[in-house]
């Protein structure tokens, strides 16, 4: 099977992601300059990345996974009572840089709304109960996160994340290609091309994520030169944070009670982060807090190669029945 053919991209996709970070690590250290064009480059990606990821899913089955109580429950135990305990208790050992300290916060208490799906799915978890997730899950962290800031940090640090940048990454990221992903799949229903149009979509995922990554990383390689020491400190956490994780989320899936596929997921949500669509947030911050837009890609680059790990060991944590 060729790997440039779609069903050989989704097959290797793990691969593939790999190499999208490699190479964009690669260009960022090699050409510098072209960080500033990459960076504008982002939202339009992401905006688009998630446009296709909203379309897997018909707006019927959509409405009928949102009134799935006991997992959206669990999503919401995981993600914003769960997680901000392990940031507390992994918080006083941090390295004492503002920046860094910022960007850990923004990364990790915020859970992630894209790769999570499809890593999810390979690991067998239910990823269209994920899916339907994903508009309250940005809609609770854009109204928690400022809390859990003033909460972390005081507020003098809080202050400097506004509510404006939250509302237009949820606009641009979730609600417009949300309502697009709707009107494809209306045109789908009643035309011909349409349905080609949305099946020809459907096989853009893997590279469209691949070109996130590599957009993402090359336009932030270059400002880890100065800060490399202060970034380094950090990695230990992130890979603590996937380990204990595992484990949380394999807690409040039983608590539940969730069937095996939906227990998956919420392992999943509990692990990923939103590394993706905070980044923005992070870029928007003044110059004296910049090293934390990097601190939030080294986040990204940790955990792709923990959702390696994961895919082999969320099943073995969680064998079928």
């Amino acid at each position: 099977m060729p790997l440039l053919s779609a069903s050989g991209l989704e097959r290797h996709q793990v691969a593939v992601y790999v190499t999208a970070l490699v190479a964009g690590a690669l260009l960022g250290w090699i050409a510098p300059g072209a960080a500033p064009g990459l960076e504008h480059a982002i939202n339009p990606v992401l905006a688009a990345l998630l446009y296709v990821t909203f379309l897997q899913v018909p707006v019927a089955e959509l409405g009928r996974s949102l009134r799935a109580g006991r997992f959206l429950g669990a999503a919401l135990v995981v993600n914003f009572a769960v997680v901000p305990l392990v940031v507390a208790a992994l918080f006083a050992f941090l390295p004492d840089d503002r920046a860094v300290r910022l960007g850990v916060l923004l990364v990790l208490l915020t859970p992630c709304v894209d790769y999570v799906i499809a890593f999810s799915g390979l690991a067998g978890g239910s990823s269209r109960r994920l899916l339907a997730a994903t508009p309250l899950l940005l809609l609770a962290q854009m109204v928690l996160l400022p809390g859990y800031l003033l909460l972390f940090l005081g507020p003098e640090l809080a202050e400097v994340v506004e509510v404006g940048p939250f509302l237009e990454a949820f606009v641009v990221l979730i609600a417009l290609p949300l309502a697009l992903a709707w009107l494809t799949q209306g045109w789908a229903a009643r035309r011909p091309a349409g349905r080609r149009t949305a099946d020809a979509l459907g096989t853009a995922m893997v590279p469209l994520m691949a070109a996130t990554l590599f957009t993402v990383v090359a336009s932030q390689v270059p400002e880890l030169r100065g800060g490399l020491a202060d970034v380094a400190g950090v990695v230990p956490f992130y890979v603590l944070f996937l380990v204990v994780m595992a484990f949380a989320g394999l807690g409040v899936a039983r608590l539940f009670r969730l069937a095996v596929p939906e227990a998956r997921a919420i392992v999943f949500t509990g692990a990923t982060r939103n590394s993706l669509v905070v980044l923005p947030l992070a870029l928007a911050l003044p110059d004296a807090l910049a090293l934390a837009a990097v601190v939030v890609v080294t986040q990204t680059l940790v955990e792709v190669v923990g959702m390696v790990a994961y895919v082999r060991a969320v099943p073995r944590l969680l064998p079928d029945r």
